[in-house]
């Protein structure tokens, strides 16, 4: 496992510099930004989207000729359900994972023949430190909307990408 700023194509480039092979990449980067679109401002809109979205060119772009080798390989998205459906107040978040949510279709479709798998795991709401910012109360109409009745843990998203890498 290697950590790095997943917006900056530089850091992503030094961290693959240091790989000859690879089997598993797993893109998991994540922000927010809470607030009216009109109150946000042109950096903060490309700071979640190189942050969410353009961070999964960065690594696949790397990637991909490392697994080309072996012909085999699984790419693994984080996403989110607001990629899918938007979230009020989280404009460029839900932006970002609905692009990710279509880099993922599309570059599984571009990479199935080499054997490599492209997947993404579509979260709901996750007991993250992304999400405390919200009051207990918004915590609390958060989960009344989820079936459940209560957030996903993030073991639980792990355990997933474990089920995805040995599929």
């Amino acid at each position: 496992a290697m950590a790095a700023d997943a917006s900056e194509p530089a850091a992503i480039e030094k961290v693959f510099a240091s790989l000859d092979h690879l089997d598993v990449l797993v893109n998991n980067a994540g922000i927010s930004y809470i607030g009216l679109l009109t109150d946000m401002s042109v950096e903060e809109w490309q700071h979640v989207l190189n942050t969410n979205l353009s961070s999964c060119f960065y690594t696949s772009r790397l990637a991909v000729p490392l697994m080309l080798q072996k012909h085999s390989g699984r790419i693994i998205n984080i996403s989110s359900v607001w990629g899918n459906v938007g979230a009020s107040m989280e404009v460029a978040y839900s932006a970002s994972k609905g692009g990710v949510n279509s880099f993922t279709k599309a570059l599984a479709k571009e990479l199935a023949p080499s054997n490599i798998q492209v997947n993404a795991i579509s979260c709901g709401v996750i007991d993250t430190a992304m999400n405390h910012c919200f009051s207990p109360e918004e915590m609390n109409a958060l989960r009344e909307e989820i079936p459940a009745d209560r957030l996903g843990q993030p073991e639980e998203v792990a355990k997933l990408v474990l089920q995805l890498i040995q599929a």
